[in-house]
């Protein structure tokens, strides 16, 4: 090996480039970052069926029992980040937890910016559910803080566990701890492009429960589960440019959380006076979005970038523009 073409096992304390500046990772890091997030990826999904039960995935026994799998393995979880490190050598002057997304800086404007990001795209169904809503504002806000309807959500093991436990650990898994490791591979840009296909992979287990409790025809279950998989991937690209540009993990939860309630958007559920009105708001919706979406994740709102100590992007390569790291 050449001078030119030596690698630097500690990058990014030494940027290792050649003399074109293009960027080289560590020797063999992509394959190690490939298997481990494939290896958390298949622990996190595998956790969910050592349980063996006849009863379906909405059971309140099945529900607490995934519970406890997911918990134990995202509690793990770090341990892969913390393991990928020392073997492949890759230091960085941010801690562990950092790289992660849990720290104190900027923790304010991360739970609450891209929330909002996400309710403007969320526009025309937030206008939906509102015209179609019994309440009023009034007795909106008087329901929102009822302990009592907290204490009933509370208790509802399926509520847990599309607003609670499973944005937090998805979030924790396939985004805290895969995007650490995949972005000194390429660079941050092509790793949040790559984060959500482990993610979107990871949701065709369902496949093997609808087939299992004959919940429709093969082709029926086969074609939902592309569609699922097409839409949690694009949905996890967003959460991970969320998590790259904040360098927080709190704001791809409540985005998470938030989505998991509203559902996948449904206008043709809109009657026929209020379908031109609240397509508008769609639309609208749509619009404002892409002309937030890099004012309101700027990184000056949120501190400093944890994962650009780990990655430069690729010379010549694609850029998450702006570079989060600049």
């Amino acid at each position: 090996m050449s001078e030119d073409d030596e690698v630097d096992l500690n990058y990014p304390d030494s940027v290792n480039a050649r003399s074109n500046g293009a960027y080289i990772p560590p020797s063999g890091v992509c394959w190690i970052s490939v298997l481990s997030c494939l290896l958390l990826a298949c622990s996190y999904v595998g956790s969910l069926y050592v349980w063996r039960s006849d009863l379906p995935r909405d059971h309140p026994a099945v529900i607490k029992r995934r519970f406890t799998s997911v918990l134990i393995v995202s509690t793990l979880s770090p341990l892969f980040v913390w393991a990928w490190k020392e073997f492949t050598g890759i230091r960085s002057s941010q801690s562990l937890l950092a790289l992660m997304g849990i720290r104190v800086e900027g923790l304010l404007a991360a739970a609450t910016l891209p929330l909002l990001l996400t309710m403007v795209l969320f526009l025309g169904p937030l206008i939906q559910l509102g015209m179609d809503c019994p309440w009023d504002f009034i007795d909106g806000l008087k329901v929102g803080f009822d302990p009592r309807f907290w204490l009933l959500c509370l208790s509802d093991m399926r509520w847990l566990r599309n607003q609670v436990v499973a944005p937090l650990t998805e979030e924790l898994v396939f985004r805290a701890c895969m995007l650490p490791m995949l972005a000194p591979c390429a660079g941050l840009s092509p790793a949040i492009f790559t984060c959500p296909l482990f993610f979107g992979v990871a949701h065709f287990h369902h496949v093997i429960e609808l087939l299992r409790f004959r919940q429709g025809t093969v082709g029926g279950i086969i074609l939902s589960a592309v569609f699922q998989f097409s839409y949690t991937a694009v949905f996890g690209t967003y959460t991970a440019f969320i998590f790259v540009r904040t360098g927080h993990l709190m704001g791809p939860v409540l985005c998470h959380s938030f989505c998991n309630y509203m559902g996948f958007p449904a206008v043709s559920a809109a009657g026929a006076p209020q379908r031109a009105p609240i397509i508008t708001c769609y639309l609208l919706g749509v619009l404002l979005f892409l002309l937030l979406l890099f004012p309101m994740t700027e990184p000056v709102f949120y501190g400093s970038v944890p994962l650009c100590s780990l990655a430069r992007t690729a010379h010549g390569g694609p850029r998450c523009a702006p570079d989060p790291c600049h």
